[in-house]
């Protein structure tokens, strides 16, 4: 390497780490705007398409229990590379796919690149970051990997709006993204000593945090189940109630919730843990509300409100949610914590969107997607209520 480029790549290894992290996740959520072409030319209904989506979620469970723990054993570049390599791959069979079980092959890759990716590259992103950036860092990650979630649909509907070959096109994009990415971890020096040993996560939650994680994790199911409803569903909600085809703006509705939750992430990182996740239900019950309007009076601007509303109580919820898990939590049980966090989310990013293809196949798309934002705006609620009786107990004690 020439000893310029050594230099810069020295200099900003944070800024590589951070590019890759986007890319690589932007790939998990490219395929939202195509659902619809999928389903036109395989012939297959909201049912398939929430399990095709689910098997993702899948994915990232996969490994986040198997491999979680890796990065520490063997160094964060060839974990990372290994979510690369995944992120290629499922490209490449999104590329082929002329039939459902290859779509579900390709999701599953793409789950298991998220997988690698969320946790290794969140801490390579802080570990690399220069002094300067210390107190940044964490907000750098989390630019990272919720900007690429959101980047992902918005540059996919672009490309199958108004490009052509709409179902290949985004994914030789998306092979160039993940081939440059793995050159920036090629580039960038490793940022930890390999510790620790190799093996499955250990998922568990200790005595003294189980009543503050029982509600941040019902609030953080509430959250991601929406998550899976926009980035799963919404185009249908678009084309077959409000009866907008434009696949751009479909992507630009699913890409605005990852918007809202990472600028809400961001926003609340000095705000009470407690306090910010009964504002982030507040706010979600209010984000059902209006999604439910939306639907019964089919209205695009209500539907796009529900999407920023939503992401923005998701980001709060979430994010403090971890923050106040986290407080009640022994510094060396925290990895086992966070994970069983992580996956409590992404279980409600999978199972809550097929029951609603299983609903919509009963009972129509539009019945369907009210009863699911009254069903989370309950949850939503009751984790609200709960917040507020515990700071009531603490307040009278």
């Amino acid at each position: 390497m020439p000893a310029d480029v050594e230099a810069h790549v020295r200099r900003y290894p944070m800024l590589l780490l951070a590019y890759a992290f986007t890319a690589v996740m932007a790939g998990t959520t490219l395929p939202t705007p195509m659902y619809a072409l999928y389903a036109e030319h395989m012939d297959f209904g909201v049912l398939t398409t929430t399990v095709i989506y689910a098997t993702y979620a899948g994915g990232v469970l996969f490994a986040l229990l198997a491999f979680g723990r890796w990065s520490d054993a063997l160094g964060r570049r060839p974990v990372l590379l290994a979510g690369v390599v995944f992120a290629v791959a499922s490209a490449l069979v999104f590329l082929a796919a002329d039939s459902v079980p290859q779509l579900l092959v390709g999701r599953v890759l793409s789950g298991l690149s998220a997988g690698l990716f969320t946790g290794t590259a969140t801490a390579a992103v802080i570990e690399a970051a220069p002094p300067a950036w210390g107190h940044r860092a964490a907000a750098v990650a989390t630019v990272a990997n919720i900007g690429g979630l959101g980047a992902g649909p918005v540059l996919a509907g672009l490309l199958v709006q108004y490009a052509p070959q709409p179902l290949h096109l985004s994914f030789v994009v998306h092979l160039a993204l993940a081939t440059l990415a793995g050159v920036a971890v090629l580039l960038v020096p490793e940022t930890s000593p390999r510790t620790g040993r190799l093996g499955v996560q250990r998922l568990s939650v200790p005595a003294q945090a189980r009543g503050v994680f029982v509600i941040a994790g019902l609030a953080a199911f509430a959250g991601f189940a929406v998550l899976g409803l926009f980035t799963a569903v919404a185009p249908s909600f678009l084309a077959q109630i409000v009866g907008v085809g434009n696949h751009a703006v479909a992507g630009l509705m699913a890409g605005a919730i990852f918007v809202a939750s990472a600028g809400a992430q961001i926003a609340t990182t000095r705000t009470d843990p407690a306090r910010a996740v009964a504002l982030g239900c507040a706010i979600l019950v209010a984000g059902m509300v209006i999604l439910a309007a939306a639907l019964q009076f089919t209205s695009l601007t209500g539907l796009i409100a529900a999407a920023l509303v939503s992401g923005i109580g998701q980001g709060i919820s979430f994010g403090r949610g971890l923050a106040a898990v986290a407080e009640h939590t022994p510094v060396d049980r925290r990895a086992e914590v966070s994970s069983t966090y992580f996956v409590v989310a992404y279980v409600a990013l999978s199972l809550p969107v097929v029951g609603e293809g299983l609903a919509a196949q009963a009972w129509g798309l539009r019945t369907a997607g009210v009863t699911f934002a009254v069903a989370v705006a309950a949850l939503a609620s009751a984790c609200l209520a709960a917040i507020l009786a515990r700071e009531a107990r603490y307040r009278n004690a």
